[in-house]
């Protein structure tokens, strides 16, 4: 501990496969050799009597190999032996995020580090050995249409994941541009699964967007990544060097809903912030032994610097967040985040195949272990409820006296966007029957107090439109207050 070493580039950290082929990450020093740190995580020798053991072990599983190849009841190729093998080593260690991809599922893996890809636009993980949503892109279908952090995905295209790998998940979920995938979801709170008709479509990787927002006379700069992506830092530095020609006082950097991506990324971002006097980060090997990441920045922002969170915040945004809050004492704003806090390797085998290992922990500045935990924020800000009003799926017409969950969630909606229904338990009754009314005539629909297709889809538009205006960002309005309040307390 204490010692300083360059961040090596070929430790990859990585979240998830993304459903539809989000954004997979990984990051290889030049000429693909194998960095110092991981070279030292698998050089322990072994005592004659280890290796005994493991020539024994690997007689074993030979011999079960020739068993199955010469006696099984029907002819197996030896690629399915072999590659049913190296899955099964993995499943056995019961991490979501150590997988193998066989030479076509590597393919397609590498396809996903280009500038665009095809697919929905969301990255999904396992929490309790549930498949879950991490967060949907910024514009995306999967945003789009509906979908949460934290929502459980049960099914794609009507068959159940249960069983299935992250990698293997994420192929069912891509697909060709302009076509249909169909997932069954569980949410927190809502007793029958929702189902969610998305469009594949194009997704450019375009990952951070700056502007400068006023705030009680200040400028305070505004910055949001949306992932972790190989030009990210680059376009990162860009557009800080330009909010700072602008002038700004303060910044705010916002990666809510940024499910993570190559820790090489984050770590240029972080160089940017965090001084050489204090680690931004901390791996944990196997054995025990910690290392501390510097860099070399010697002179801190002239201006405060808070940062946006909230439970799609996952893995590098983790590190991004912990390291601000704890290295350099900058706020943190908004929710907890998602909780993950291992890292990954990619090896390529030699058939064009590749496993992915989980092969360290990373540790915030002060050593905390932040798995399945996220971290706290400085200010806890919590959005109006209606940011996360669950999609109506109205196939009837529902009216006076009915009670059912869709009338719930457009009760919620209702409210959200200012037609009160005096309600939100399901029941339809003459509130709101008058609430259904005043909507319909404010849309120029026909006024018949009934809750049809028509009026449901009105509804959704209308509270995404809600959603979408910074007006009603309570996490953002409240960390550009923060900062203008420190920026006015410095002043002083």
């Amino acid at each position: 501990m204490g010692k300083k070493w360059v961040l090596p580039l070929a430790v990859i950290l990585s979240l998830s496969t993304g459903a539809a082929g989000g954004f997979y990450i990984t990051s290889q020093s030049a000429g693909g050799d194998i960095t110092p740190i991981l070279d030292r995580a698998g050089s322990g020798e072994k005592s004659e009597k280890e290796d005994r053991q493991v020539n024994d072990d690997l007689e074993k599983v030979g011999q079960a190999y020739d068993l199955i190849r010469e006696q099984y009841v029907e002819k197996v190729e030896d690629k399915q032996l072999v590659e049913g093998a190296i899955k099964g080593m993995l499943s056995s260690l019961k991490d979501p995020y150590s997988v193998y991809m066989d030479k076509e599922t590597t393919a397609q893996f590498n396809e996903t580090l280009d500038s665009s890809f095809v697919g929905i636009g969301t990255e999904i993980g396992m929490e309790d050995g549930k498949i879950i949503i991490v967060a949907p892109y910024k514009d995306s279908p999967a945003e789009r249409a509906g979908l949460k952090p934290k929502d459980e995905l049960l099914k794609v295209n009507g068959e159940s994941v249960e069983g299935l790998d992250l990698h293997q998940i994420g192929l069912r979920i891509r697909g060709k541009k302009g076509t249909e995938v169909t997932l069954e979801i569980q949410r927190t709170g809502v007793s029958e699964p929702i189902t969610f008709h998305i469009l594949r479509k194009e997704i450019p990787l375009e990952t951070v967007f700056s502007s400068v927002k006023e705030k009680d006379g200040k400028n305070i700069g505004y910055i949001e990544v949306t992932t972790f992506a190989k030009e990210t830092a680059a376009d990162f530095t860009k557009q800080l060097n330009g909010l700072e020609n602008k002038g700004i006082q303060g910044l705010v950097i916002d990666v809510r809903g940024n499910p993570g991506g190559l820790l090489t990324s984050v770590q240029e971002v972080l160089a940017l912030f965090i001084t050489k006097d204090k680690p931004y980060l901390q791996i944990a090997q196997r054995n025990g032994d910690t290392e501390a990441f510097f860099t070399k920045l010697k002179q801190e922002k002239k201006y405060p610097v808070a940062v946006l969170t909230d439970k799609g915040s996952a893995s590098a945004s983790e590190i991004l967040a912990g390291a601000m809050n704890e290295a350099a004492d900058y706020p943190i704003v908004g929710e907890k985040t998602f909780g993950k806090g291992t890292v990954q390797h990619a090896v390529p085998m030699e058939d064009g195949s590749n496993i992915k290992l989980t092969v360290f922990k990373w540790l915030t500045p002060d050593g905390n272990w932040i798995h399945k935990k996220g971290i706290q924020p400085t200010i806890d800000v919590q959005q109006p409820d209606y940011f996360t009003s669950h999609p109506l799926q109205v196939e009837r017409v529902f009216k006076r006296d009915m009670n059912n969950p869709q009338i719930k969630y457009a009760q919620e909606m209702l409210k959200g966007i200012g037609f009160e229904p005096g309600r939100d338990d399901g029941y339809y009754d003459e509130k709101t029957e008058i609430a259904i009314k005043a909507f319909q005539q404010h849309q120029k629909l026909k006024v018949t107090g009934e809750l049809d297709k028509e009026t449901a889809e009105k509804l959704e538009k209308a509270i995404i439109q809600k959603v979408q205006d910074e007006a009603n960002d309570v996490q953002l309005k409240t960390a550009l207050l923060y900062v203008a309040k420190l920026i006015a307390s410095e002043a002083k």
